[in-house]
């Protein structure tokens, strides 16, 4: 059963930034879908996660994703101490997964179907979804989700995208991991089925990588 990754948090309102036109067209719609992709609305996310390639060195070897959830940052490690850094919105506290995983499958434009924890949480809200809820652009996990295994089992958390962009950069969901849909449709296309994950919980800083 997919897990449920709905908010529960409301937007707040900031001061809005000045978006370079390169993140208006790299977070412009996106064209080709089954279902529209608009654009961002970057004016409810901070700068610092918008996509960027930065520098980021571990010892994790090159294709794995790191998610620090404190930062709220999801990177996927590149070579030469360097990453792709995206904003994600996490766990609420309580409901987040922390560990080793990994993309056991993909899929775009996935079904959505809420966990029994959720039904149970709140039977009104989730229990006429419990047959699930079919792709399109109201669905909660967005235009493509990856599916996390631990040890063979379904950890019932997905990396997936939102509409809603005002809560990247914070925690509202029912514990999975949340990217812009532009951003989900990149990391998407970058990493394989099998690629391995690491979510991190409390304070982190990357460790340096080891000299040849």
């Amino acid at each position: 059963m997919m897990a449920g990754c709905t908010t529960t948090a409301r937007p707040t309102h900031t001061t809005k930034p000045v978006i370079p036109a390169e993140y208006i067209a790299m977070y412009g719609a996106i064209e080709g879908e089954p279902f529209p992709i608009g654009p961002a609305d970057l004016s409810r996310v901070e700068p610092r996660f918008w996509r960027r390639e930065v520098g980021y060195p571990t010892h994790e070897p090159t294709g794995t994703i790191v998610v620090d959830t404190q930062a709220r940052y999801l990177y996927l490690v590149g070579e030469n101490g360097r990453a792709m850094r995206y904003g994600i919105g996490v766990g609420k506290a309580g409901l987040e997964f922390e560990g080793n995983a990994v993309v056991q499958y993909k899929r775009q434009w996935p079904r959505w179907t809420p966990t029994q924890d959720m039904i149970a949480r709140e039977p009104e809200r989730y229990g006429p979804l419990a047959s699930g809820m079919e792709p399109g652009v109201m669905n909660p996990l967005g235009p493509r989700a990856l599916y996390l295994f631990k040890d063979g089992q379904d950890t019932l958390y997905r990396i997936h995208g939102t509409t809603e962009d005002w809560t990247i950069g914070k925690a509202v969901s029912s514990g999975c991991i949340r990217l812009l849909n532009q951003d989900i449709v990149d990391l998407y296309r970058r990493v394989p089925n099998g690629t391995r994950v690491v979510v991190l919980q409390g304070p982190h800083v990357p460790s340096a990588a080891p000299q040849a």
